[in-house]
């Protein structure tokens, strides 16, 4: 595994859609993740990650946001459900990059 990243978000959803819900990595964080994983990233510059949202983990992928200058984690709603969270409220997120 690779480096380990830790902070707290609020979740938001998509504007296009409320099917989509996801979380920002603070921009340092993702500058920083940018530098490390140059030439590495696959389809849509995304990387794998094994996530942890409060107490439940999974693995999924980290994809680029232009707009926000970030890379945003999608969360399923089973994660969303299981912590009892909905868009707005804030949780303790922790990535570990699958390098």
């Amino acid at each position: 595994m690779g480096p380990r990243y830790s902070f707290t978000a609020a979740l938001w959803s998509a504007p296009s859609t409320n099917a989509w819900v996801f979380v920002s990595l603070p921009v340092d964080q993702s500058a920083e993740i940018r530098e490390l994983t140059d030439g590495l990233r696959t389809g849509f510059g995304s990387l794998r990650v094994q996530a942890a949202l409060n107490d439940s983990s999974w693995r999924t992928s980290v994809f680029p946001d232009s707009a926000r200058n970030t890379f945003v984690m999608p969360v399923k709603k089973a994660i969303r459900s299981a912590e009892g969270l909905q868009v707005g409220d804030s949780a303790r997120v922790t990535i570990d990059l699958l390098l």
